[in-house]
């Protein structure tokens, strides 16, 4: 228990500082970054946040991928990652805002990316109408893929056997902190997202993390909700 106790506290103050905050919300859009790129992003030094996200690897919550002479910063695990959107649902405590109380709607509200699978509103919709038809169900900590399930993602392209031969987790809900509802994440999620993406019906806005539904996604994924 002692030692329980120690690493949350440990942990807790790693994430809790502003800077190490910031450049760790930043990486939430599933792309990695230099140290430099990451020091703009928190307002600090070159140095500073060095010594920041060295802390960051040690820890095992980021790590470093080396191109060229270039040194990248990314989550270490797809865990990692979703305790950090996670968290974000505890904002509203302690500023007079109740976490029961949606957050006011925008770009990223809409539709997102959360570390590399789809959020907001449309992932969170997308999730509901996948346990509803019998895709998925949720067993509490790990979404369970139906023998109908097979099917249908083997008919989006979605290679099933190809995902569970991955080092992580296959599929289980991540909670969405703008709709306080869970959405799919793991491997599948994963998948699922670069499906969409391939087939031109969502595109990334630029450096953000919100996502564009095109004309045609919007036809083909109402398709997709009114056919499952």
């Amino acid at each position: 228990m002692e030692n329980l106790e120690r690493n949350i506290r440990e942990v807790a103050s790693l994430i809790g500082d502003k800077s190490r905050a910031l450049m760790l919300w930043y990486l939430l859009d599933g792309r990695a970054y230099t140290s430099t790129e990451l020091a703009i992003v928190a307002d600090i030094s070159a140095q500073s946040a060095s010594n920041h996200l060295a802390k960051l690897v040690e820890a095992a919550i980021l790590k470093v991928e080396k191109q060229g002479r270039h040194r990248y910063y990314i989550f270490a695990s797809g865990e990692a990652a979703y305790a950090i959107e996670s968290l974000n649902t505890l904002t509203g405590l302690g500023n007079g805002q109740n976490v029961k109380s949606p957050a006011k709607e925008n770009e990223l509200t809409k539709a997102r990316t959360c570390y590399d699978h789809l959020a907001g509103k449309l992932g969170v919709r997308l999730t509901e109408n996948l346990m509803e038809k019998g895709i998925i169900t949720n067993t509490g900590n790990t979404f369970v893929i139906t023998q109908k399930g097979e099917k249908w993602f083997n008919d989006m392209g979605i290679g099933l056997d190809i995902l569970r031969k991955q080092k992580r987790k296959l599929a289980y809900p991540c909670l969405d902190w703008s709709e306080r509802k869970h959405h799919l994440a793991g491997a599948l999620g994963s998948a699922l997202l670069q499906v969409f993406l391939d087939k031109n019906w969502i595109k990334r806005k630029g450096n953000s993390r919100a996502i564009i539904l095109t004309p045609t996604g919007e036809i083909e994924i109402n398709k997709i909700f009114r056919s499952l």
